[in-house]
């Protein structure tokens, strides 16, 4: 008979919130985990960049007070020790929050290796650090790990990860960044504020390349104008150790010198918990465990979602497929309907400051389908964007003319990681732009954006001239 109905092998967004799922349906469910619960967004990702963000953001407020009056003394300066108590102080109270939720759940949690060893016959077989344990349905939420590239170089010692430069003592004069993605934009605005000299080298002609060019076009400006180096299209051959400095060479041979480099180049599967699976075989897809829409794999009773799938890697994604996966496996327990995981609009968010945020399709993909309306409201046109000393951003909103279906929502700017929560919520429920544009958002708010730029799809926008269409 098995131990448990549910075992979970990994404790990040995927593997607690399964595990909770399913212990709130009554499974008996148990979790291994090999490091900290919460994962990589909890301990080395989300939360710990989203501290240092706040401190890089207040410093560049500090800088710019004057404007506004207030005469700070000149030399402020950051305590990076004081910093890092502060972000790991506000991470062990989140990691201990997580484990609290589980065991109030009454879900065992093992700490040690977990992987699985074989199944069939109604059930599976997971070893746990030194215990081996049996369960009726698997739930695999082995998370993500950081890609590397073949190049020259990358084992040198001040060649970084994104998770060893979250505890950097000291700041380096000259930080060179591999990588303008997610990682490395957030990353160059935390260390360009905190004194570095930074260097952006991006292999794609532009940085944050998954996102809407408007977004990509604005931040790359941005950068530029606080002295950030940004090189795109450029593709390095090797990283030398100089003296006591790093050398990067591009293709054409040009020098880049840095005291430390971070390579942030995306990520892919940690697939540890599959290895050497016996009779097990698991289908993957380009690396990752392929899932169908249930979140089961390829082997029935076997669940993955999260990172480990690659459909959307985001720790809130990973959070519902967690939810689906778990329903669905007590679902075969007991004999009920499966259910879908919803994925069609999940929000994705850059926290530089200004902030970006989407939802939907970018411009490129929208005027694929067809006919695209698109409205966009300037947030120098915003009353509480330009009192708030934040007029730089703006509000993007892709319509299809012929029906007013919402197609997608872009957006940078102060507090955009929230407003973009409220397009997601419309477009999952089908809100027409001719319905957004009728909705009264307060006044003044950076939120009314988004009901000026549906507006302007329509061609009637009351806080902008004539546009030329």
């Amino acid at each position: 008979m098995a131990d448990f109905d549910i075992a979970v092998i990994g404790g990040g967004p995927a593997g607690y919130a399964g595990a909770i799922r399913a212990a709130q349906l009554g499974a008996k469910t148990v979790l291994v985990e090999k490091d900290e619960l919460g994962g990589t967004c909890l301990n080395r990702g989300c939360i710990p960049t989203k501290n240092l963000l706040k401190t890089a953001e207040l410093l560049h407020e500090i800088a710019g007070s004057s404007t506004r009056g207030i005469l700070v003394p000149p030399g402020a300066r950051l305590d990076m020790a004081s910093a890092l108590r502060e972000k790991n102080r506000v991470v062990k109270k989140l990691t201990g929050a997580v484990a609290s939720l589980l065991k109030a759940r009454g879900v065992e949690c093992i700490k040690g290796e977990g992987f699985l060893k074989s199944g069939g016959g109604g059930g599976f077989t997971i070893r746990a650090g030194d215990r081996e344990l049996g369960a009726k349905n698997v739930l695999l939420a082995g998370g993500s790990r950081a890609a590397k590239f073949p190049i020259p170089g990358l084992e040198l010692p001040g060649v970084l990860g994104s998770a060893e430069i979250l505890d950097l003592e000291e700041i380096p004069p000259r930080l060179a960044i591999i990588g303008g993605g997610v990682i490395g934009i957030e990353m160059a605005m935390i260390f360009n504020s905190f004194g570095s000299k930074i260097t952006i080298i991006e292999a794609m002609p532009r940085i944050l390349p998954s996102l809407d060019t408007d977004i990509s076009s604005l931040i790359h400006k941005i950068l530029r104008g606080r002295g950030v180096a940004v090189l795109t299209g450029v593709v390095l051959s090797k990283i030398e150790q100089k003296g006591g400095a790093l050398s990067l060479t591009p293709g054409d041979g040009t020098a880049i010198d840095a005291d430390k480099v971070l390579v942030s180049i995306g990520r892919t599967a940690d697939l540890s918990s599959v290895t050497g699976t016996g009779d097990l075989s698991l289908k993957t897809e380009k690396g990752f465990v392929a899932v169908d829409e249930y979140m089961e794999t390829s082997v029935p009773g076997i669940f993955a979602p999260g990172d480990i799938n690659g459909k959307k890697m985001l720790a809130h994604a990973a959070f519902k497929m967690a939810e689906t996966a778990a329903e669905n496996a007590v679902s075969r327990l007991k004999g009920g309907k499966p259910k879908k995981a919803a994925l069609d609009y999940v929000p994705s968010v850059v926290y530089c400051f200004p902030e970006a945020a989407s939802v939907g399709l970018t411009q490129e993909e929208a005027e694929k389908t067809g006919p695209v309306s698109t409205g966009i409201f300037p947030l120098a046109a915003n009353g509480r964007a330009l009192a708030s000393g934040s007029p730089e951003g703006f509000v993007k909103v892709l319509a299809d003319p012929r029906y007013g279906k919402i197609l997608g929502v872009h957006m940078a700017g102060q507090g955009v990681s929230e407003i973009i929560n409220e397009a997601a919520a419309l477009m999952s429920m089908e809100i027409t732009v001719h319905e957004l544009a009728e909705i009264i958002h307060g006044h003044p708010t950076v939120s009314e954006a988004l009901m000026e730029a549906a507006a302007d799809a329509l061609g009637r926008c009351i806080h902008l001239p004539p546009q030329k269409r």
